[in-house]
C-alpha cells in the first residue's frame, strides 16, 4: 500500500497529442505519439498500445493524461519519455486513453 505523499510524487499532466505514427517494430500493436505539454515541460514522446481502441485520426489533437516524471523507457529504437495512461479495452484490443472533457483543463495542468 502507498501513502498519500507517495502518490504526490507521481506527476500526472494533461497533454495534447500533436503527432501519431504507426509503430510496426513494437512487440504489440502500438503507436508512437508526440505530446505537447506546453512551455514548462515541452513536447515529449510516448508509445501506446492503443491500436484497436483508437484510430490515428481519433488520437490527433486528443487530450491525454500522462506520467511525466518516470525515467524514459527504450522500446526498440524508440524512446518513450512519458507514460500515457489508459484502461484495457473491453473488446481486448488496445487501451482506451484517459481524456478529460474538451476545454475543461489546460494543457500542462497537473492532476491533484
Amino acid at each position: 500500500m502507498i501513502t498519500f505523499p507517495d502518490f504526490e510524487k507521481v506527476d500526472i499532466r494533461l497533454g495534447k497529442i500533436i503527432e501519431v505514427e504507426d509503430f510496426p517494430e513494437a512487440r504489440n500493436p502500438s503507436y508512437k505519439l508526440k505530446i505537447d505539454f506546453d512551455s514548462e515541460i515541452g513536447t515529449k514522446t510516448s508509445s501506446v498500445q492503443a491500436v484497436g481502441a483508437h484510430t490515428k485520426e481519433e488520437l490527433r489533437d486528443m487530450l491525454v493524461c500522462c506520467v511525466v516524471n518516470f525515467p524514459p523507457k527504450q522500446i526498440g529504437r524508440f524512446t518513450s519519455e512519458v507514460l500515457t495512461l489508459g484502461f484495457p479495452n473491453t473488446n481486448g484490443n488496445g487501451w482506451i486513453l484517459i481524456t478529460p472533457a474538451k476545454n475543461s483543463v489546460k494543457i500542462g495542468d497537473r492532476l491533484k
